[in-house]
């Protein structure tokens, strides 16, 4: 029975280093020549980087490779997989689509082909055998021109059925000289009836207190507690949510011990603040949700209460989950029809 919701996933950090390099072997060989075999690349793959600039960097590896006549490909086992190994009953799916268009067209012709890359990866993402509720969130990216990013909410609002809502990425550092643009992108989304989202308070550097009024959800957020928690009223009066990775931020450099997390959880319970538990990268992390909940209870982060909390908050602040539970309260639901139903059958 899939039980889980996961919040914030990146199309391209998705992909298990496994089914990376099998599709590396069969036809991309040269993208993997300079390793001999497949632990030098897993372990290349799923280490450790000094900054998020560093690791961020590793997403061009798989964008290359995500075309659209490839991504059929990535997320059959994408889906498989978070079916099977992570019980998922909802994953909002997000990427920058213009990333995923052919390099050597013009601006507008990438521009104009970013279409089709949302309707494929909507179609790819319905399959019978693996029931999930899917959606994609379209980002923006800090180093992509204004003209670009406008269109990509334009493309948002055009295809509500496939996208749930738009976000920010590509480094939270380079946010500051645009500001303004930003701002004027979110409140044009939120105009057109689009969820917004946002990396945001991911690092040090990326503290911009005048975006957090343009979020539904906080991509990250985990300065605040930990550097600015005067901050935390007035997301609790917003009803934001934190997307928390908390593997992410050992990969990234930006903390030591994960054991760091426990005073973001505990500021944020006590001041109302949700917080959902997600994986970012669960490819690059070599890593599945599950395994996140887990480590969280080992190292006395939270207990199971405040884990079963953040996993309804994961429902709650979900922006394209249909029902008003979260599945185990409907699989109560049924097995509490179906003992009335045999104890009426007994009488």
């Amino acid at each position: 029975m899939a039980l889980y919701a996961e919040l914030h996933r990146h199309l391209g950090g998705s992909v298990v280093p496994r089914v990376l390099w099998r599709y590396f072997e069969r036809h991309s060989s040269e993208l993997i020549s300079r390793f001999a075999e497949y632990a030098e690349f897993e372990e290349f793959y799923t280490r450790p980087r000094n900054t998020l600039d560093e690791y961020l960097e590793l997403h061009t590896l798989v964008e290359s490779v995500q075309t659209v006549e490839t991504l059929p490909y990535f997320i059959y086992r994408l889906l498989r997989g978070a079916y099977i190994f992570e019980n998922l009953a909802y994953l909002e799916l997000r990427y920058t689509p213009y990333l995923r268009t052919p390099e050597h067209l013009s601006q507008s012709e990438r521009i104009d082909k970013m279409a089709e890359i949302v309707e494929v990866v909507g179609k790819a993402s319905k399959l019978s055998e693996y029931p999930i509720v899917t959606s994609q969130i379209l980002c923006m990216h800090s180093r992509l021109p204004y003209e670009v990013n406008k269109a990509i909410v334009d493309l948002a609002a055009q295809n509500k059925q496939y996208v749930c809502a738009v976000d920010v990425a590509g480094g939270d550092s380079y946010y500051g000289d645009r500001l303004e643009e930003w701002i004027k992108l979110y409140d044009y989304a939120l105009s057109l009836g689009i969820s917004t989202t946002g990396h945001l308070y991911e690092t040090t550097a990326g503290c911009y207190p005048e975006l957090l009024p343009c979020l539904m959800r906080i991509g990250h957020g985990i300065q605040i507690p930990l550097l600015h928690p005067e901050l935390l009223p007035d997301l609790a009066r917003r009803n934001q949510c934190l997307e928390v990775c908390p593997t992410t931020y050992l990969k990234t450099g930006t903390l030591q011990d994960i054991r760091q997390l426990k005073l973001v959880f505990d500021r944020c319970f006590d001041a109302g603040v949700d917080i959902a538990i997600c994986t970012d990268n669960a490819g690059l992390h070599n890593v599945r949700l599950p395994f996140e909940y887990e480590n969280l209870l080992t190292y006395d982060i939270i207990n199971f209460e405040q884990l079963q909390a953040c996993q309804d908050a994961a429902f709650r602040h979900a922006f394209a989950w249909p029902y008003g539970q979260r599945p185990v309260s409907l699989l109560n639901g049924l097995l509490s029809r179906e003992s009335t139903q045999v104890l009426a059958m007994k009488n």
